[in-house]
């Protein structure tokens, strides 16, 4: 006997749908609320009437996480299906779409072999993620109140501080013509600068030292360019490379791929997809900044691509390559590059 099923998750409630294969019979309904005891207690009921092989699907959106580590736990095999591919599988709508609908689809697809499944990575995976995200938020909240003073100081006719939070920058700032709010606005952004530092700093620590504890993103940081930052972030958002058929989908995965629309004699320039990991593509970009430094083995290729294009398109150029030679490091160790080498030894 094998129960095939798909779970809708939403913040309230969670909408099941599953077939008992030998009876054919089919169970519908909803847990609530959506959390982790409930659905805990929902797995270890008497539901699935001691089945040893029980399937069920959930789409890769946010709440995953939980839903399938109580699967995990409770000994059920769980399938994380790729939203933008179920979606396209559900074909044009002929009705308005409902979670039983939504739940039901998942059953279907999972039941007719054609779940388009993502991977599930392991917990040293799915927490350093967390990590370099928040890093990278508190990064891009840091950016913003920069820009703030930046935007204060011109819209009062103070001349532009290149290097604000330096001991020069900040004598400027106190002998600048500001008015009383103004002089508020500045001073608001900056202690809130120093705020999100005092956050940031311990993060980026953390990240360092994860990337030279484990091997993955140690064996990363032999590439120029990048860093133990750069390689712990690259490590986490690729994950198992040995799922990717070539590096052109780890392209694709950092949102550095080119598309192009095209129509008969119509031909639209290119862009960056962006569809993909921003966290990737970010450090991606930053370590082929690199590359106009003449030390760097891209150096020729960079400068020969700036000259045709222009920068911004050679570092994007650059950053593609270091995504397929990051591709073939990871894919090269195996096992090995998701895993602990603290945990590898302790267990040998």
């Amino acid at each position: 006997m094998t129960i095939i099923g798909g779970l809708d998750v939403h913040r309230a409630q969670i909408t099941f749908d599953y077939l008992d294969t030998e009876t054919g019979e089919i169970f519908t309904g909803q847990i609530r609320p959506a959390s982790r005891s409930a659905f805990r207690e929902w797995l270890g009921g008497r539901r699935f009437g001691g089945c040893a092989d029980v399937r069920l699907a959930v789409e890769g959106c946010t709440g995953w996480r939980f839903i399938v580590e109580e699967m995990q736990r409770a000994g059920v095999r769980p399938h994380l299906a790729e939203p933008a591919e179920t979606a396209s599988r559900r074909g044009r709508k002929r009705r308005a779409k409902t979670d039983k609908a939504d739940a039901r689809l998942l059953r279907n697809l999972l039941l007719e072999d054609r779940l388009p499944e993502s991977w599930i990575p392991p917990q040293l995976v799915l927490e350093a993620r967390i990590l370099a995200r928040l890093y990278l938020s508190l990064s891009a909240d840091r950016s913003a109140w920069l820009q703030r003073i930046h935007a204060q100081l011109y819209h009062q006719g103070v001349p532009a501080i290149e290097t604000l939070l330096t001991g020069d920058g900040c004598a400027k700032l106190v002998e600048a013509a500001l008015s009383p709010a103004g002089r508020q606005a500045v001073l608001t952004a900056t202690a809130t600068i120093q705020a999100l530092d005092q956050q940031r700093e311990p993060l980026r620590a953390q990240l360092q030292a994860l990337a030279r504890r484990l091997p993955g993103p140690r064996a990363l940081t032999a590439h120029f360019g990048i860093g133990l930052l750069t390689a712990a972030v690259i490590w986490c958002e690729m994950g198992d490379c040995q799922r990717f058929r070539n590096s052109d989908q780890v392209v694709r995965l950092a949102g550095l791929d080119v598309t192009v629309w095209a129509s008969d004699s119509k031909r639209s320039p290119g862009r960056l997809a962006r569809q993909g990991s921003p966290a990737l593509r970010w450090a991606l970009f930053e370590a082929a900044k690199t590359s106009a430094r003449p030390a760097s083995p891209d150096y020729d290729f960079y400068e020969a691509t700036r000259q045709r294009l222009d920068a911004k398109r050679a570092t994007l150029s650059v950053a593609r390559k270091l995504a397929r030679r990051c591709y073939h490091t990871l894919r090269d160790l195996g096992a090995e590059a998701i895993s602990d080498a603290d945990e590898t030894t302790q267990a040998a």
